[in-house]
């Protein structure tokens, strides 16, 4: 089929890549020329596992980048990918895709043939039935259900193994109003990868669909928050929250993923999404208090990190490193890194901050461009009297040695990912 899809951040560029590698025609519609030259080059505009690859075989060819929108003139069905960002109160801002909706309209006036509009990005439930889907309808003359068909298909790609999610999905979720050929559409565009997996695929409603991406996201954040809520607990008694956890996981009803006590939940997705579901319900007259705990939970764990390492030291003045910058390891991502919170604690307290990240040390320094980063995780540790690890890298799994370089070897593991062992004080946040 021919596809074109508006934005080319996470979500686009990823999706854009996938169907291209599932036989599709894509075209990749964004505003930033850069991130066009880039896709067109066969480059990755973002650090993503098995997304290069992708990029480097049809970048350019099957996948084609634009900032034209009369490109998806040639298209069979347009996907909305673009950013829904937080507002102060935790509700989404739409204007972005608002924006993109109209232009998308104005551009199929054009089109004599029927066009399928879906949407990809995550909004409230609503949203593409009562704001998204009148616009491009509006500004397109088309008729809904007749010449303009419109769909919801949420994502969900985790950061880090977003190809990897795309390939092999949990779930396919097709929201529409009844409206056949959009269902068909969709269908036909899985095709390949339905019948590659036995994913099951959820035909539903278009509000649905909207909610059924808030309700992932607000149950496995709560999860989080759950096991680090019992952690903290714990962690008071002197028990090891992971054989606790390893133990509750084999119960069926609860199952052993998301079970990792530690720092806490960031991305772009979870905080974003869990605000967004809060802010919604309360529009609706509904107090959502266990949501709202469980970003209670989240906000703390950084704070105790911290009181951790001041029962053994007073860092007033001290070098302390920052083991891991990205909110989750295989990213380079830093929106509402735990990180943050752990460094801007940090200097509040008169720590000298030295940090180190594979990959996400340039996304970083937009947010703390005056603390000290390192090339490598040994150099992080050299003379430091404390070290708060906050990403679960693999390779800080093996800086045992690098341990006895410290001027006071306290660690403070936020992801269980060092082991303890004499020569140093070890604090596992929840264990």
């Amino acid at each position: 089929m021919d596809v074109s899809i508006l934005g080319s951040g996470y979500v686009g560029t990823t999706v854009a890549a996938c169907f291209a590698d599932l036989g599709h025609d894509v075209v990749n519609v964004d505003i930033d020329e850069e991130i066009v030259e880039a896709i067109n080059s066969g480059e990755a505009p973002i650090h993503e596992p098995g997304l290069d690859d992708l990029l480097a075989k049809y970048g350019g060819e099957e996948l084609q980048a634009t900032t034209d929108y009369t490109d998806i003139l040639e298209t069979d069905v347009t996907f909305l990918a673009l950013p829904t960002p937080s507002r102060a109160d935790g509700s989404i801002d739409t204007s972005i895709i608002e924006t993109a909706a109209e232009t998308l309209g104005e551009t199929l006036r054009e089109k004599e043939s029927e066009h399928v509009v879906v949407t990809k990005s995550t909004v409230v439930p609503t949203t593409t039935r009562d704001v998204l889907a009148p616009i491009v309808a509006e500004a397109s003359g088309k008729t809904r259900g007749e010449d303009l068909h419109v769909a919801m298909n949420p994502e969900f790609l985790r950061e880090g193994s977003a190809v990897a999610d795309f390939q092999q999905p949990d779930k396919l979720v097709f929201g529409t109003e009844n409206d056949d050929a959009a269902l068909d559409v969709l269908y036909d565009l899985y095709a390949p990868l339905l019948e590659e997996t036995d994913a099951p695929v959820v035909e539903t409603g278009l509000s649905e669909a909207e909610m059924i991406k808030y309700a992932n996201n607000a149950f496995l954040a709560t999860k989080v928050s759950l096991i680090n809520e019992l952690g903290n607990i714990c962690k008071e008694f002197g028990v090891d929250a992971y054989e606790v956890a390893d133990a509750i996981g084999l119960d069926d009803r609860i199952g052993e993923r998301f079970l990792r006590s530690g720092v806490g939940w960031g991305g772009s997705c979870f905080p974003k999404d869990v605000a967004a579901i809060i802010a919604a319900a309360k529009a609706q007259g509904y107090e959502p208090s266990l949501l709202e705990a469980a970003v209670e939970v989240n906000d703390k764990q950084p704070q105790r990190m911290l009181d951790l390492l001041e029962k053994h030291v007073d860092i007033e003045g001290e070098r302390v490193a920052v083991l891991g910058l990205a909110f989750k390891p295989g990213t380079d991502d830093v929106r509402n890194s735990r990180a943050i919170d752990v460094i801007a604690g940090l200097r509040e307290r008169g720590a000298e901050v030295v940090a180190y990240d594979p990959v996400a040390t340039d996304n970083m320094r937009e947010h703390f461009p005056d603390i000290d980063y390192t090339d490598s995780a040994v150099d992080t540790l050299q003379g430091a009297t404390g070290a708060l690890v906050v990403t679960d890298w693999d390779e800080f799994a093996a800086l045992d040695e690098a341990f006895d370089t410290m001027e006071n070897p306290v660690v403070v593991d936020g992801r269980r990912i060092i082991g303890r062992r004499d020569g140093i004080t070890y604090e596992g946040l929840t264990w």
